[in-house]
């Protein structure tokens, strides 16, 4: 490694001691670490950038696995490893962390790391580790001795199958993801829905039969016909990661990361505060919910919250993230001229908490089930149907509601700034698209946003309850789409007053009259055609016919005529 430099992303929870690796790594001229974050979702959003360009700008991966909480963030840090590998199966892995039972190194090496060395390890020493990690040499520090030893699986069969099978896996997955992908967009074809139908049982067939050549000891293979999931790769003496809510949580915001490299344009007719972005910022602030979502998900575990506080803390909940987003995004401190004034963009647009809560926060449907689901592993209970934790099922549900969460937190992010300071010019060159730059152009997209929430709530949401159902924006391979979710709200319909009532009673009537209509319709026009061809029809025939017999006469006398004369 000494005729490149080394590139490294760091992954830890500590902040200082992120800070005291970077300063101690300096000294070392070969040696970079290019990122440093603090969360699984962090990770796989910088991984997911630098890939788009090179995954080549990092060599090797340092990570914690649990920061002295062993119980809390063990299978978690697990699952990133196995997330990772199965994504990039050629970045190696080392870990530096501070647990150093002999389950957790086993758990470790079955996951697909390449390395470990405890924390507290001279700085030449992990340097040396470091380098041999990069270039492919699995090192394993012993927890009582300290020294450091080759592992059987940094044997060069041993390497090359683990590699070949993670690489196929992931080939595998990556072309899977495309078509499960692509099944989910609304209004697909009932042909394309065969053919990539077909192509994903392929494609489970292929992965199987990669687990089952190239299989070792400590990673089983799965079943054919089996969903994938990353419990294929988890070492056996522990449970399963996607039964840990930790886990659950972690595997299905990588998916949503994964999903946030789509574009992002919106392919619906109905118009989003996020639309006048540029796709970056748009991008940017996706990913931001995401990891403010994960933080506050930790918190809400680490202060032991039970599932019967959920409904209460709802609003709550939501608002926070809301404020966190804004504050971030926009800058704690960030200003802007008004006239002859400067003001504070996050307090000018935090006083606008409570209209944004009402009208967007507060109308996100599927929250409580979520949360349930990523706190305390509770079936999800959505679509009138309970999908068992950890199913496939239950994960693409999921994943629908959180992508509908973003993007609804993330509307919420952007309105008071079009309420308020959409048309200035430092707001202008900072965030939007340049096809909505212009004045005219804004004023056109406020006016179309006020259209959609008077819209939504004389007509769309009372139809929306009269029809039992939830519409969700997911990310779909060609942008933002739309779909729908049943959910019961007779309750909701009993409230109706006014004219969303009116709408309701509408829609009531035109299915009551509307199959009798079109019965009588249906006999009415059967008779019509009756009497046009039967009667008519054969009455024009004779007329027609008599006259062409009257021509027909008038053209025999004249020809006698001629004759005589």
């Amino acid at each position: 490694m000494s005729d490149r430099t080394l590139k490294l992303l760091l992954i830890d929870q500590d902040p200082i001691f992120r800070l005291g690796l970077r300063v101690a790594l300096e000294s070392f001229p070969d040696l970079q670490i290019v990122a440093e974050v603090g969360t699984d979702t962090a990770a796989l959003q910088v991984l997911a950038e630098l890939a788009q360009q090179d995954i080549r700008q990092v060599n090797l991966v340092v990570m914690e696995l649990s920061n002295y909480r062993p119980n809390k963030r063990q299978q978690q840090g697990l699952q990133l490893c196995v997330r990772l590998k199965s994504l990039y199966p050629q970045l190696p892995i080392l870990l530096l962390s501070s647990l150093t039972t002999p389950e957790l190194l086993s758990a470790a090496k079955a996951a697909g790391v390449d390395g470990y060395c405890p924390k507290g390890t001279p700085v030449t020493e992990l340097v040396t580790v470091m380098r041999e990690v990069a270039m492919g040499v699995a090192q394993w520090t012993e927890e009582e001795t300290g020294t450091i030893i080759i592992s059987e699986s940094g044997s060069s069969f041993g390497r090359l199958r683990r590699n070949l099978q993670l690489s196929g896996i992931g080939y595998i997955d990556a072309f899977l993801n495309q078509v499960n992908a692509q099944l989910k967009v609304p209004g697909l074809p009932i042909l394309d829905q065969a053919v990539l139908a077909g192509q994903r049982r392929e494609l489970l067939a292929a992965r199987w039969l990669v687990n089952r050549l190239l299989a070792s000891p400590q990673l089983p293979p799965s079943l054919p016909g089996d969903i994938m999931t990353t419990s294929d790769l988890q070492p056996i003496p522990y449970s399963s990661p996607l039964l840990s809510p930790r886990a659950l949580q972690s595997d299905l915001f990588a998916d949503c990361v994964f999903k946030l490299q789509s574009p992002l344009q919106n392919v619906t007719d109905i118009p989003l505060e996020i639309d006048i972005l540029r796709e970056d910022k748009k991008r940017e602030l996706l990913y931001l919910i995401l990891q403010k979502l994960t933080q506050q998900l930790d918190e809400l575990r680490d202060v032991g919250i039970e599932s019967h506080q959920l409904a209460e803390l709802q609003s709550t909940i939501l608002r926070d993230l809301w404020e966190a987003t804004t504050t971030q995004f926009f800058g704690k401190f960030s200003l802007v001229q008004i006239g002859d004034r400067q003001i504070e963009v996050v307090n000018f647009l935090l006083q606008n908490a409570q209209i944004v809560q009402t009208e967007i926060l507060n109308q996100i449907p599927f929250v409580l089930e979520l949360f349930a689901y990523l706190l305390f592993s509770t079936d999800l209970q959505v679509d009138n149907t309970s999908y068992p934790v950890g199913s496939a099922e239950a994960k693409s549900q999921a994943l629908a509601i959180l992508e509908n969460l973003i993007i609804q937190v993330a509307n919420g992010v952007i309105q008071p700034l079009l309420n308020s300071l959409a048309d200035l010019e430092s707001i202008k060159q900072s965030f939007y698209d340049r096809k909505l730059i212009s004045t005219r152009e804004i004023e056109k997209f406020r006016n179309n946003l006020s259209w959609k929430y008077r819209l939504r709530n004389y007509i769309g949401t009372p139809a929306a309850i009269f029809e039992s159902r939830y519409e969700l924006f997911v990310i779909a391979p060609r942008g933002l789409a739309i779909t729908s979710i049943y959910a019961p709200r007779s309750q909701e319909l009993a409230q109706l007053q006014g004219f969303p009532l009116i709408v309701t009673l509408f829609l009531e009537f035109r299915d009551a009259i509307a199959p009798r209509l079109q019965s009588l319709l249906a006999f009415l026009g059967s008779g019509i055609v009756f009497i046009l061809t039967q009667v008519i029809g054969r009455g024009l025939g004779l007329i027609g016919r008599g006259i062409l017999q009257g021509i027909g006469s008038v053209s025999l006398i004249e020809k006698n005529l001629r004759r005589n004369k």
